[in-house]
Formats: C-alpha cells, structure tokens, sequence
C-alpha cells in the first residue's frame, strides 16, 4: 500500500521573528507571574505579629527578628532555591506545572497499583496538587480585588457600602480582558508592577538606612531560637510566615506563558531584592516604632497623601495579583486535558511564538462565576483569609514528591542525592501544611471543597476515558482486520464520498462499523482521517500531510496542524485531493461524527453516579464538527448507546 506525504511550504507562518527577547518577556511576567507573590508585604509582617500576640503577649526585638528570618529563608528556599532553580528545571514541551511534572514520572509510577479506580497513587497525588491549585486560582482573585477594594474603602470612607458591587464589577473586567492573552495582559500590567516593586524596594531602603540593624536578622539562628522561646505555639506563625511564598507554586505554573529564563531574571534580579528589602524595611519602622505595628507597610509613609497615592497603587497590584492565578488554572487545563484529565475544552493560542500564552473561554467563566459567587456568598476579604495558602502548602508537598521522582528516576540521580534534595524540601513543605491545617474550620475549607469536587470529575474522566477506549479497542481492529467482514455485508457502494475521524491507524473508526452495519451501503471513495496537533506553531519542516491508499477506495490520510493554525479540513482536503488525484470533492462530501452517549447502568465498570457524570462531562466537550469547521449541512451524527 503506497504512502504518499507532502511538506507544507505554504503555510502562512512558514517565516516568523525570533522569540521576544528575554527581557522583555521578564517585563510582561511581572504582570502575569509575580502579582500574587508581590503584593505579600502588605499583610504578611502584620499577620506574623498579629498571631505572635494573639494571646495578650507583645513581641520583642528578638520576637521581630525571629519573624523576619523565618520570612526572609522561606523566600530563599522554597522560591528561590526549590522553585526557581530546581524544580522549574523539569519542563515537559515548555510546560510548567504540577501536571506537567507528572508527564515526566516514569510511566511505572503513573500507571501502577495503590490509587484509586485504577489510577496510580501518584498520579492521584498529581490530581489533588493540581485540584487545590485549581482551588487557589478560584479564590485568590476574590481575596485580591476584594481586599483591594477595601483598601480603598479605607482610604475613602464613603465607598464602603459601594465595596461588593465595585468589587464584582472589577472581577468581570478582570476576567473580561483575559481573552486579549497572557502576552498582551501583561504588557498592560507589567508597567504597573514595575513601578510598584519599585517603589516596594525605595520604601525599604529609606527605612534601612535609619536601622541598619534590622539586616542581622537574616542569620537563620533567630528563626530556629524563636521556636526554641516559643514552643508549639512558635510554630502556629508558619501559618502565617507562609503568606510570604503564597503565588511561589504560579511561577512554575506560568513557565508555559514565558519560560524559565525570563521568569528567573524577573524573580532575581527585582522581585526578590524589593520583597526582602520591603519586609526589613518595614522590620526596621517597627523597631524605632513598635505602634507601627498595627499596620506597617502603610506607616512606611507619612499620613496624608502619600498614604492615599500607597493605598491607590497597593489596590492595583492587588488586582493584578489574581492573573497569575488565573494564567496558571488555564496552563494546568491544557495540560490535564491532553493528559487525560479533563474532557476537550477551546484553547486559543495567542501568541504565535510561545505555546504557552492561551485563553480557555470555558475556564474563564468557571473562574469568574466561582470568584463572584465567594463575594456575594463572604463579601469580605477577613473571612477568606484563613483559607489563604491552604490549598498552595498542599501542592507545594504533592511538587516535592513528584519532583523526587524525577530526579531519582528519569534524570538518574543518585540515591543520596535524591533523598537529600526531597529531605530539604519537605522539612519546609510539611511543617508549611501542617501550621494551615489550624486554618480549616476558619475558611480553609473553601479551597478545599473546590479541589475535592475537580478531583472527583477528573478521576471520573479519566476512568471512564481509559474504559471506553478499552473497550473500543477490543471491539475493532485496524482496517485490515475489519474490512473483510464488512465488505461482506455491503450491498452497494453508492457514489460520492465520505470522510470519517480516526483516532489511530491501529483501529477502524467505530462510526464507520457502525454505519456499514445499519446501511449496508457505502460510498465510491472513503477517507479515514486522522488529524495530528503539533506543539509547534506552523508545520513548516516535514509532511502536511500523509495519503496511504488502502484499496477498494479507502484511503488513510494523516493531517498535522500547529497551535497557531486553524484545523480547518476542508481546504486541505481539497489540495490533497487534487494534488493526489483521489475522486473526493469536500464541498460534497459527507463527513460523519460519531457520539458514544454513555446509558449509566448498575454493574458497569463506573458507578452508576460516577458515570452519569462522566456522560454530562463528555456531552460538553468540545464537537469535532466546531473544532475542525466542518460544513454543518454537510455532517451526519451517528449515535450509539454504551455502557462501561
């Protein structure tokens, strides 16, 4: 059977520009990765002396440093250290992720026993840190705005009773502006987030320079005496400490948008330095100052306008804050949906040079309703603040494990080395999670209802994903399998032509059996299609596309697509028609779509509730007939009724 392929020279992005430069990208992720991270100082050092003296103590110079230490380490090892120069090391095409570390375990943790409804209990592992990330992403950006708007209540009294209307009118701009994509959101926000590290890092500096002191309490000795003073209730402040590194698990979740290089200039070369000199700024107010207390980032300036021109820009950052967030639940639904987890949604790419900067409408919205509806339900920022960092400690611990696979088992390490770089970070991870487990029943729970239903649907999904294709599998082979029996129950072959969707050249498209079956009839010419999705932008090396000829009229053609290009069929099954001489006409032809409807049932491999969600899930992907522009008039469904 000959193979005929053809190489795309007139793809429309056959030329494009080299890659943004690098610098230019670290500008634009100040707006998309480091929003949540950077607005910390607001509140962290606040929280910190708030909960040291929650039982009518007050703290002291070695109290304050103490706290400041124990920020400023959690900032070197768990982002700078374990983040940004270990874990954001394993990428899978680019991606970054919890998902994406997954896709580099070896497939024997993946796939073997001790999970759940046949999912390995790593792979489950991987779910629950994506699903309370996907929890994080839904409440972050309601704390963000909605405390943002409260600090502008505060500036001017009068708006408070306006402060749950503004702030759901300012989430749907939010969300509004997402569809403009990752690269251009963050140009708009870059510029703002460049001058509000600035002006972090000025405010630190003119405070340091009055109590130059306060820079001792980066000897990591303060932090380990303070739990020594302090015992149990000592470590109840990593509850709190830990709102220093909340947004850290974005970075690696946005490498997608910009890559690892630029996110790693931005985080070192700024956004460090201003956090670490804001925090001691604020350190050293507070020991010339102790009443600063109450709110130090704010008595970094003088009252009157300087505070009102703080608090203004304070509430966009904080804003902003919730993009990396929402940039990062949009990395983590590509990457579940092409692992498996998550039915076909709509990606659109907007970049040309970068994979990674995409808009999911359908998570768009889920965002938005999500973030709206924990307004209205909570309408303020105090009663979801116990929730904050829950979701992330937990993910952080899921990353550390993952990552020890990786570099234990696909990268090779040493024993020793391995189970050294896992020790170090669970010994900040754990006592992390352990410290927000006290935060539970105070809003905790949030997060966590969230992560635990996405974890439900995407176990489902991915069961019953697995189970259909099984079964699939065993019923039809490949076409050489298949077509002797079914020549034998055709009684005609009727002109024209039709085109059918095949998932693989190793088995018959199931609507074709189907309808062989039920017609007893087939066209003159009959296409298989398989279409391919390249992580390249164009196809502008190698085929376009792939013509086996199969005989008796059949033929196998293979199409491959870049994410930048639209999978339209129909012309390029008209070039290939033409260029290969095949008797089809696709503005003629029939192309058939096959839907499984699943009848949920008792004894079934899925429970009955189980599978009537896995059937409302698989009702609301995306169609091919939309995916592929697929002329409507020209489509014939054909139905049939499972049960797995």
């Amino acid at each position: 059977m000959p193979m005929i392929s053809h190489t795309a020279s007139d793809s429309p992005h056959a030329e494009h520009g080299r890659p943004a430069a690098i610098w230019q990208l670290a500008f634009c992720s100040l707006g998309i990765v480091f929003g949540d991270i950077g607005t910390s100082p607001l509140y962290t050092l606040k929280e910190c002396l708030h909960v040291a003296t929650a039982h009518g103590e007050t703290f002291d110079r070695l109290d304050l440093f103490g706290i400041l230490s124990l920020m400023f380490w959690a900032l070197i090892v768990v982002v700078t250290v374990k983040y940004v120069m270990f874990v954001m090391r394993a990428d899978h095409d680019g991606e970054g992720g919890i998902l994406a570390l997954l896709a580099l375990v070896p497939e024997r943790f993946r796939t073997g026993p001790g999970g759940i409804g046949g999912v390995s209990g790593m792979t489950l592992l991987a779910v629950m840190g994506a699903a309370l990330l996907y929890g994080d992403g839904v409440i972050t950006p309601a704390i963000s705005v909605l405390s943002a708007v409260e600090g502008l209540a505060v500036a001017s009294p009068g708006l408070k009773a306006g402060v749950v209307p503004i702030t759901c009118l300012i989430l749907l701009m939010l969300f509004a502006i997402q569809r403009a994509g990752t690269g251009r959101v963050g140009r708009l926000f870059g510029p703002i987030m460049l001058i509000w590290f600035i002006t972090l890092a000025a405010l630190g500096v003119n405070q340091l320079v009055r109590e130059p002191t306060v820079l001792a309490a980066m000897n990591p000795w303060y932090g380990a005496e303070f739990f020594m003073r302090h015992g149990l209730h000592g470590l109840l402040i990593l509850g709190s400490v830990v709102l220093v590194v909340t947004g850290g698990e974005a970075l690696y979740a946005d490498m997608g948008h910009f890559g690892l290089e630029p996110i790693r200039r931005a985080w070192l070369w700024l956004v460090l330095p201003s956090l670490v000199l804001s925090y001691f700024g604020q350190g050293a107010l507070l020991l010339r100052d102790p009443t600063a207390a109450a709110n130090p980032f704010y008595a970094l300036v003088p009252p009157g306008p300087a505070t009102y021109a703080l608090v203004l820009l304070a509430s966009v950052a904080t804003v902003i804050a919730s993009q990396a967030l929402i940039s990062g639940a949009f990395s983590l639904t590509r990457q579940a949906m092409l692992l498996g987890f998550l039915p076909r949604v709509t990606i659109r790419h907007t970049a040309y040079d970068n994979a990674g900067q995409i808009y999911i409408p359908e998570v768009n919205v889920l965002l938005g309703v999500g973030c709206l509806a924990l307004v209205l339900t909570f309408r303020e920022s105090v009663k979801l603040a116990a929730a904050y960092g829950l979701a992330v400690t937990g993910t952080m611990v899921v990353t550390s494990i993952l990552f020890y696979l990786v570099i234990r088992h696909t990268w090779g390490w040493s024993r020793w080395a391995s189970l050294g770089t896992l020790a170090m970070f669970l010994s900040v991870d754990i006592p992390f999670l352990l410290a927000n487990m006290f935060k539970f029943f105070d809003g905790g729970y949030v997060p966590m209802l969230i992560g635990a239903a996405l974890i439900a649907a995407m176990l489902i999904w991915s069961h019953g994903r697995t189970a259909v294709m099984a079964q699939y599998s065993r019923q039809y082979g490949a076409f050489e399998q298949e077509w002797p029996r079914l020549r034998a129950s055709i009684a005609s072959r009727v002109p024209g032509s039709a085109v059918f969707l095949a998932g693989s050249r190793d088995h018959t498209p199931p609507v074709l059996v189907h309808y062989v079956e039920r017609s007893r009839s087939l066209h003159e010419t009959v296409v298989l299609l398989q279409v391919v999705d390249e992580p390249l932008p164009a196809i502008t090396v190698g085929p376009r596309y792939n013509v086996e000829r199969l005989g008796d009229g059949f033929y196998f053609m293979t199409f491959r697509f870049g994410y930048m290009e639209q999978p339209l069929l129909v012309p390029l099954l008209s070039q290939v028609a033409a260029a290969e001489g095949i008797p089809l006409d696709p503005h003629h032809a029939t192309f058939f779509i096959g839907h499984s409807e699943i009848a949920p049932q008792h004894g079934g491999r899925l429970e009955l509730i189980a599978e009537a969600i896995f059937a409302y899930l698989k009702r609301n992907a995306v169609r091919e007939e939309r995916r592929y522009g697929m002329p409507f008039e020209q489509v014939m469904e054909i139905g049939e009724q499972i049960s797995i």
